[in-house]
């Protein structure tokens, strides 16, 4: 890499993670001020026939960035009115288990609630679950922690975060999503699970991988159905940068519900790094971003959203985490200093 810089040593990095076997393939979409600075697939969407990653047509699990999906339905449910951050979750779900404390819907959005996270096989749960059948898994554990003072980072909170959503509004999740976020927004290629994929995207969909020390291997079938809401969501690279952008711009909801959703949670004097569906932190170099990075079955994922350079860029990989991140900052960090 010695002598490459910017554009053409991040091309140069992404291209090396498909030739040294490290990634069946990637999507990268990297944005500056709305345009389009880098826009390029790399390696296969299936190794098994060759497909190419194409950046607008390729569907990926998105894994974890659909919490950001989810942080903005929030916003939008706050600003009519429908839930109140502050209220307590038993006053939507009044049949969930009695915990020994109460908890909120901002401390689920924030993971502050003491809810549990994995344990052994669940994060690759393929059953049929609704959200409502998804909370069997974990609803009768005691919490962690006293809600509001710590944080730990999981997925079942969003399972129930949705559930309350889902009870406040008389809606299903799903259908609220769409009709006043994904419609809205225009994104148009991004999927609550394959069911609701169009025809004409399904053959888009990358075949979904892990990887073995010798080779990569088609990833076990999963069912993130009732998990939608922290990591169940399709959609291709282009999508997920222009969601990006849609953010920056502070587009559907207040600048006031912004705030609240990309402000750090703070927890004992000290920030948690995490807004209410949204990693608010800072990268290697120490510059401020709001996005999420996400893991499952067959994806790796990158969203990262400058607001100070006004730069978004989206990676999507088609395997479950392959260890790769280093090579990712260091080919974001030479885009960025441009």
């Amino acid at each position: 890499m010695e002598g490459l810089h910017g554009l053409e040593k991040a091309n140069a990095l992404f291209h090396n993670l498909v030739a040294e076997k490290k990634v069946p393939g990637l999507a990268v979409v990297i944005l500056d001020k709305g345009e389009i600075q880098l826009q390029k697939g790399y390696g296969f969407a299936n190794l098994e026939n060759r497909k190419k990653i194409d950046p607008k047509q390729t569907v990926f699990r998105i894994a974890s960035i659909s919490k950001c999906i989810t942080g903005l339905a929030l916003g939008k449910m706050m600003e009519d009115g429908i839930v109140d951050l502050d209220e307590s979750f038993y006053t939507y779900v009044p049949d969930y288990p009695k915990k020994k404390y109460d908890f909120t819907l901002r401390q689920l959005a924030s993971h502050t609630a003491g809810i549990r996270g994995y344990r052994g096989k669940e994060f690759a749960l393929n059953q049929d679950y609704s959200i409502k059948e998804g909370i069997e898994v974990f609803k009768n554990d005691p919490l962690f922690f006293e809600p509001g003072t710590g944080y730990l980072y999981n997925s079942f909170d969003f399972v129930l975060l949705s559930l309350a959503m889902q009870e406040a509004s008389g809606i299903p999740f799903k259908q609220y999503v769409e009709k006043n976020i994904l419609t809205p927004l225009g994104l148009k290629n991004t999927f609550s699970q394959q069911k609701s994929v169009r025809p004409s995207a399904v053959e888009n969909i990358a075949q979904f991988y892990t990887k073995t020390s010798l080779c990569f291997k088609q990833a076990v079938e999963v069912n993130n159905a009732y998990k939608l809401a922290g990591g169940g969501y399709l959609s291709t690279c282009e999508d997920v940068a222009k969601l990006g952008k849609l953010i920056l711009q502070h587009k559907l909801l207040t600048k006031e519900t912004y705030d609240q959703l990309l402000t750090s949670q703070i927890i004992e004097g000290q920030p948690t790094f995490y807004g209410l569906g949204f990693q608010v932190s800072q990268d290697v170099k120490g510059r401020p971003f709001v996005g999420h990075v996400g893991n499952s079955v067959g994806a790796y994922t990158n969203l990262f959203v400058y607001p100070e350079k006004e730069k978004v860029v989206a990676i999507l990989i088609n395997c479950t985490d392959p260890k790769v991140q280093p090579i990712l900052d260091e080919a974001i960090d030479s885009v960025l200093n441009l």
